[in-house]
């Protein structure tokens, strides 16, 4: 009877410890749910969108992928520029503050246009070199290789021209969340991707009248949805100045003043470099999986595609995480209750990716086959898929403890936690075993992934430490 009772006091410290109430749970949905909407509609149409491109056969596939990572790194040094100024604006919210969320959001904009153009400059001119770097495997055959390079230069000059938008919605959307209003830029998203997959077969396939463009076609239509989604979020920011008064005379004035821009530098410098140089840590694993040939980087592609899609679960619960901790901080609650809620927010994000992780292996062998390409890429698609599935619940924990780290400032202690691991760790191991050994991409994939189980040590050691508590915009 005793063993009952220790085990029932057991279980009901852990649930009070781990697992909020109804309430807590509610407001947390709240905000989390139209991200993952967002986001879900988001990832599961980019996986339309890839179908279709893999339709067309492997080389275009696989150029397309290659073409993306570059991509892939504009758009989070968006994400970090943003993000570095979204630290305060979500504090500024939390003090209500309006003219300080004034300040970040000119920021964000300025920074983007910057990117934007560095972006432009640097694709336009060794956008083939760059894409080049992915076709150097011993094994492809060099007509293989030239028209995976047209194909993936003409879809990047293409996606050249959606710079511009993406950027610039970030810079209203990341406000928005910032500030709790999650579902516009939910319903912008969803109106964009749904228009993206119209668009996309209508112009890759060439129905309705409309020419065949191939990659070309998959390009504009990304850049004809990120447009919409521009209008449709920035309009409904501007019409409703009431909800949203730091945009009143936003654009009256380039004013920052000194002090916040100096703060906002010193704080967003690291999580820009962070995500430039997490991202092309990304870019150079995959580059270093495709000394494997061009069947590897097909299966990649398949593979990470349908892993974006259930990474919904941790990436829009990170967001959270960041969202919520950022106002509590800004409000100046106490230590225990911001410790508190931090707790329960990481166990919530763990525990329901590893179902997302249990269901992504029960499917990992169907999704490879709706793509028109050999079943040697098939079966390789579904081990590594198989590979991420019981890795989701790491990967949810070093995501969640990277936006708790973050939302107190502590970015040169988040640059040191993401993206200086990747490249200590998780590079050198690929180009390693890449270069100088023939393993399989298998088990090559398997090891390289395993590294992130240090990261989960590291951020729960720097959790505990608590030196992210810090309320940046006290008055």
């Amino acid at each position: 009877m005793n063993g009952y009772k220790g085990a029932f006091f057991i279980m009901s410290t852990l649930r009070k410890k781990y697992l909020g109430d109804r309430g807590f749970y509610r407001y947390v949905l709240g905000i989390v749910v139209p991200i993952m909407i967002q986001n879900g509609i988001t990832n599961f149409v980019s996986l339309l969108d890839n179908i279709m491109i893999g339709r067309l056969g492997t080389l275009q596939m696989s150029s397309v992928s290659i073409a993306n990572q570059f991509v892939f790194i504009f758009n989070l040094c968006v994400f970090g520029a943003v993000a570095g100024a979204g630290i305060f604006t979500a504090q500024f919210h939390g003090n209500n503050d309006q003219q300080g969320i004034r300040y970040t959001f000119r920021f964000k904009v300025a920074v983007c246009v910057i990117l934007v153009a560095v972006a432009s400059t640097v694709f336009l001119l060794f956008g083939d070199k760059l894409i080049n770097l992915y076709l150097l495997s011993a094994g492809n055959k060099p007509e293989e290789n030239a028209a995976s390079l047209n194909y993936g230069v003409r879809y990047l000059r293409v996606m050249i021209l959606g710079l511009l938008p993406f950027a610039l919605c970030n810079s209203y959307a990341g406000t928005l969340r910032e500030t709790e209003q999650t579902r516009v830029p939910m319903t912008a998203g969803i109106v964009a991707v749904f228009l993206n997959l119209v668009l996309n077969y209508i112009l890759i396939f060439g129905h309705f009248g409309a020419p065949k463009m191939g990659v070309e076609g998959a390009a504009l239509a990304t850049v004809i949805s990120r447009y919409v989604e521009l209008l449709i979020v920035a309009l409904w920011v501007h019409t409703h100045s009431e909800r949203n008064g730091y945009i009143k005379g936003v654009y009256s004035s380039l004013y920052i003043p000194g002090s916040l821009l100096k703060q906002i530098i010193i704080k967003g410098t690291p999580l820009l470099a962070n995500e430039a140089l997490w991202s092309s840590g990304m870019a150079l694993l995959t580059q270093c999986y495709s000394q494997r040939g061009l069947s590897v980087v097909a299966a990649m592609n398949i593979n990470s595609t349908i892993y974006h899609l259930c990474s919904v679960m941790y990436m829009s619960m990170g967001n959270a995480v960041g969202i919520i901790m950022g106002r509590l901080l800004g409000a100046g609650r106490s230590r225990e209750e911001v410790v508190d809620t931090n707790r329960k927010l990481i166990a919530l994000s763990v525990l329901s990716c590893l179902v997302c992780g249990g269901i992504l292996i029960l499917l990992s062998g169907v999704f490879p086959k709706i793509y028109n390409t050999t079943d040697e890429i098939r079966h390789m698609a579904t081990i590594l898929i198989c590979i991420n599935g019981c890795f989701m619940g790491i990967h949810a924990y070093t995501n969640a403890a990277y936006f708790t780290l973050r939302s107190g400032g502590k970015t040169i202690v988040t640059f040191l936690f993401d993206s200086c691991f990747i490249w200590v760790c998780n590079v050198p191991l690929a180009y390693f075993l890449s270069v100088k050994t023939s393993m399989p991409i298998v088990p090559m994939y398997a090891l390289c992934s395993s590294m992130d189980i240090l990261k989960v040590i590291v951020g729960a050691v720097m959790i505990k430490q608590g030196k992210w508590i810090q309320n940046l915009v006290k008055q």
